[in-house]
């Protein structure tokens, strides 16, 4: 696959700056697989227009969203009401996760917070000043953070304590027309473990790589470069859930798929040219892609997509999505918002 990318600066800045009730209408997208209609949207919350939200997540019983200014929020009713959390820090919070008794937000200039038992934030050393772009923890506590610039950390204990993770990258990339260099290291953008402490991290140049045993080693099963061929686009977020059924998104509309647990992925057509920002999916075919005036949703697993409208989502940004009972998915961007995909 080879396609024109955004520089890295923009990237950069698009995953850091970026980062009532619509019913279903005609979209006027049909090429590439996109269905005619379109899904709807259902406003939850809205805050002020500096007070984004940049990611979600579910324990299960309950959802986490953080953002600008340390913002750090918890819902208890599925998303209907959001009540603040103290925060240790005023500095943006860009992911977060939540397993079990544990969470975990990662952010600007390397900052790492986990929720102690008695369920106050605190702080914990990264020993990297690398903007930290996501995280991903299980119930066990064994977790992974990434970031700018080849950051990669992991943890065992939820989140109090981490260490360095990443693989050498020297020859991971094409680089035909040695335009990367010899000390080229990719931002990763997206993480994931599973409950048996499976790992899946994605980034620039279409990077997915997988760990079988806690980050302590990895394996690259997806890498593009940048010479004569092309370049690859950067990968922004990846879901895989129990069954091995996962997908990784990205600019200008990319979306991957694996069905092994990301041992093999194939690109999908593109539902969209638009820069994909979150996705989650569902066992019963549900695929819910957020991105920058976009987003799309699938009922047979990515084969097509069809259009989510109203709220905003023409003219403005959603980031992390997740997937929740009682609706397809919920989704955090601009102004603080959180939608609700229905229909």
């Amino acid at each position: 696959m080879r396609t024109a990318a955004i520089s890295r600066g923009a990237a950069v800045a698009a995953f850091t700056l970026v980062a009532g009730l619509s019913g279903p209408a005609v979209a006027a997208d049909t090429d590439r697989g996109v269905h005619s209609y379109s899904a709807g949207s259902e406003l939850l919350r809205q805050g002020t227009p500096h007070a984004a939200l940049f990611d979600i997540s579910s324990d299960g019983g309950h959802l986490l969203a953080v953002g600008a200014g340390g913002q750090i929020m918890r819902s208890d009713d599925g998303g209907v009401n959001w009540q603040p959390e103290s925060t240790p820090v005023p500095l943006a919070f860009l992911g977060v996760s939540a397993a079990g008794s544990h969470a975990v937000a990662v952010g600007q200039m390397g900052t790492i917070a986990y929720r102690a038992a008695a369920g106050e934030w605190k702080l914990a050393e990264s020993n990297t000043q690398e903007r930290l772009f996501d995280v991903s923890i299980n119930s066990r506590g064994i977790g992974v953070a990434v970031g700018a610039f080849g950051a990669l950390l992991r943890t065992e204990d939820g989140g109090r304590s981490w260490v360095e993770s990443a693989p050498s990258w020297k020859g991971v990339f094409r680089d035909g027309a040695g335009r990367l260099g010899d000390f080229f290291t990719p931002s990763l953008y997206a993480a994931e473990i599973s409950e048996k402490g499976r790992i899946w991290v994605a980034g620039e140049l279409s990077l997915i790589m997988t760990s079988d045993d806690g980050g302590n080693s990895w394996t690259v099963r997806n890498a593009g470069g940048n010479d004569d061929e092309g370049i690859e686009p950067t990968l922004s977020a990846v879901d895989v859930r129990d069954d091995g059924v996962g997908f990784a998104v990205g600019q200008e509309g990319v979306v991957f798929r694996t069905d092994d647990f990301g041992v093999r992925w194939v690109a999908l057509p593109r539902p969209s040219r638009a820069n994909l920002l979150g996705v989650a999916s569902k066992p019963d075919g549900t695929v819910v892609l957020s991105g920058m005036r976009d987003m799309r949703i699938s009922r047979d697993g990515g084969q097509t997509f069809e259009a989510v409208y109203g709220n905003g989502i023409e003219t403005g940004w959603f980031h992390g999505v997740v997937a929740v009972e009682g609706a397809h998915a919920l989704t955090v961007g601009v102004a603080g918002k959180v939608l609700r995909v229905i229909n």
